[in-house]
């Protein structure tokens, strides 16, 4: 039977992102949006699918319910976890928005083409990374119908 009074779930999100800086940034703008999330983060593309195959200290890490991802990073980058997020069956489900600052028509195009969820240039100014923080979570969170959890 299903409860109507229980609080909803958190929403957890996994932030790839090497800027400690974007990572300061990204906190305070969902701090600013409504919806409870649990942030998590990982610096590069080698941790993020350790994090979501729940390798080595991420064990029991929950599934994210979406992946924000930088392209440009250390170890591996951005286009290298897609392209194994799309090989992989038990992760190839999970919405990935690319979060990043770079404007190369063949890197929108490229990420499209390995099934992006959508891809966002991020804005230099605070007001409207928060803005875009939010659409973010007004997207993802109250519109959208996502995968179940695991």
């Amino acid at each position: 039977m299903n409860d109507d009074s229980a609080e909803p779930r958190s929403a957890e999100i996994l932030l790839v992102e090497d800027s400690a800086s974007d990572v300061l940034i990204t906190r305070a703008a969902f701090e600013r949006a409504r919806v409870i999330v649990n942030l998590h983060h990982v610096e590069n593309g080698a941790e993020c699918m350790a994090f979501l195959r729940k390798e080595r200290q991420y064990s029991q890490v929950p599934t994210p319910d979406l992946i924000l991802l930088d392209l440009n990073m250390p170890v591996m980058d951005g286009r290298e976890v897609l392209a194994a997020l799309v090989k992989d069956d038990k992760l190839n489900h999970l919405p990935v928005v690319v979060l990043t600052t770079s404007e190369d028509e063949r890197d929108v195009l490229s990420m499209y083409k390995l099934r992006c969820s959508s891809y966002i240039t991020k804005p230099v100014d605070l007001r409207q990374f928060i803005r875009v923080v939010q659409s973010i979570t007004d997207h993802w969170f109250k519109i959208v119908v996502r995968p179940p959890a695991d």
